[in-house]
């Protein structure tokens, strides 16, 4: 007890060291099940443990997951106590009825609001730069690094300082089924011009096809930037999002299936340049399950960077 207790003392001297948010309140309905928790290292390490382990190393002080109230004793028990004593836990909840009080739920509605709703749900527990990720997507090792030196020095003057990790689009798709990814517009300076969201990504050949609502097909070369929900925040994002959360609900709040996405919300606060985004591409592979047979790809790329050293066996 006393050696937790100190260890538990001489994380919290380092409040201000930054902050991983992990989204895992996905229902995993492409997927079926909950994905978060399919073991996928040699010892049976989970997507979450890598991004954890990688915080660490990278400086983060505290990890928040945004989980569903009804798997909460169940998420602690089979994740949240795995990293006792390496760093600070806490959560933050996402429900459908967390809406402002003069929206409500549309009737026969199950489908959670969205990463933009998910992120406003962890205010109350983040006071500090934060990175948010994915809970389904391993994004390796130099992308926490640069995202954790970005963040020690991140702060907001006349325009909120934020930044992301990107991703080649060619390097993010799966061969079983569509992608949603936010296909970015880069600067001469580094920093995001735009994102659009694009959910319906699959590969074709040697290019890639964005289907749209309409029908209608976009091609693009594979070579693109996109966001894979990898971004670097200060806590002003967090008036931000409740602002345009309710522009939202107020446009679509009555839809069964719509989404306020947080690459929507980025993309507009470029544009009225309340924000500046600094893009940082990672080399590094991206791996990720979306759909169940996309498993054994993540299971060979862990394990070819476990044996060339990048990883121990076993994490914690």
């Amino acid at each position: 007890m006393k050696n937790e207790k100190m260890k538990n003392e001489k994380l919290e001297e380092h409040n201000m060291q930054p902050t991983l948010l992990i989204l895992a309140a996905g229902m995993g309905s492409r997927y079926g099940g909950l994905k978060q928790i399919d073991q996928v290292g040699p010892s049976g390490e989970i997507i979450i443990d890598y991004a954890v382990y990688d915080a660490i190393r990278a400086g983060f002080n505290k990890v928040v997951f945004v989980i569903r109230r009804d798997i909460e004793e169940a998420f602690k028990q089979a994740i949240g106590s795995r990293y006792t004593g390496h760093i600070n836990v806490a959560y933050a909840f996402q429900e459908l009825n967390n809406l402002p009080s003069e929206f409500s739920i549309p009737e026969q509605r199950e489908k959670p609001w969205g990463t933009g709703h998910a992120i406003l749900a962890a205010k109350e527990v983040i006071n500090e730069p934060f990175a948010v990720i994915n809970g389904d997507d391993f994004y390796g090792r130099e992308s926490f690094s640069l995202m954790g030196n970005y963040l020690r020095h991140a702060a907001d003057k006349e325009q909120a300082d934020y930044s992301m990790c990107g991703f080649m689009l060619r390097n993010t798709l799966s061969d079983h089924g569509t992608v949603s990814r936010g296909v970015c517009q880069v600067g001469a300076d580094g920093n995001l011009e735009g994102v659009t969201e694009h959910t319906k990504l699959r590969r074709q050949n040697t290019t890639v096809e964005s289907e749209q609502a309409d029908g209608s097909v976009i091609h693009f070369t594979g070579d693109e930037i996109v966001s894979m929900n990898f971004w670097g925040f200060t806590p002003s994002i967090f008036e931000h999002l409740e602002q345009r959360f309710v522009a939202f609900l107020e446009a679509h709040g009555n839809e069964l299936k719509s989404e306020f996405f947080i690459p929507s919300v980025v993309d507009a606060l470029i544009k009225n340049n309340t924000a500046s985004v600094k893009v940082m591409t990672s080399q590094d592979s991206w791996l990720g399950i979306t759909y169940r047979e996309d498993k054994s790809v993540v299971m060979d790329g862990i394990k070819r960077l476990v044996q060339a050293g990048v990883y121990p066996d076993s994490l914690f």
